[in-house]
């Protein structure tokens, strides 16, 4: 596998990405359009319908997915985080949010001590702050 690095670390699932959602896009304008020629009919607006719940349907499901892996990741950081950060740090861990904890899992644990200072001085804010200045990025990949 290549090495994890901020830039290339998103995940795609080419089946997901590149098959079902485009299928399912291409199934939502072939329903729009034979609506149109069946001058709106109950038919027609049934497919849109079903159509539509079908993408988010699919969309939901890769939220709930990543709703999970959020929680899970959450945990890991905070009982990881008091392993490592000094105790003039450890009451930081209950006050970052939960953006903040899912980008700190990709900092090493010489540098995190230093990130959670930045957090809570204010100069990392958003997760994408907090990911461009990990330094030596620990990769992840089981992701959902």
């Amino acid at each position: 596998m290549a090495e994890q690095n901020f830039a290339n670390h998103t995940k795609v699932f080419p089946p997901f990405h590149f098959f079902v959602l485009p299928v399912l896009l291409i199934n939502l304008g072939f329903q729009l359009y034979w609506m149109k020629l069946s001058w709106f009919s109950y038919h027609g607006l049934f497919g849109v319908l079903l159509a539509l719940a079908l993408i988010l349907g699919f969309l939901s499901a890769r939220r709930f997915a990543l709703s999970v892996q959020d929680r899970v990741i959450r945990l890991e950081m905070r009982l990881r985080l008091r392993g490592i950060l000094p105790p003039d740090l450890q009451p930081a861990i209950n006050v970052l949010t939960h953006r903040q904890l899912v980008a700190l899992r990709f900092a090493s644990d010489e540098e995190m001590a230093e990130l959670v200072r930045e957090v809570q001085a204010g100069k990392l804010t958003t997760g994408k702050d907090i990911k461009m200045r990990v330094k030596s990025w620990q990769p992840d990949w089981m992701r959902a």
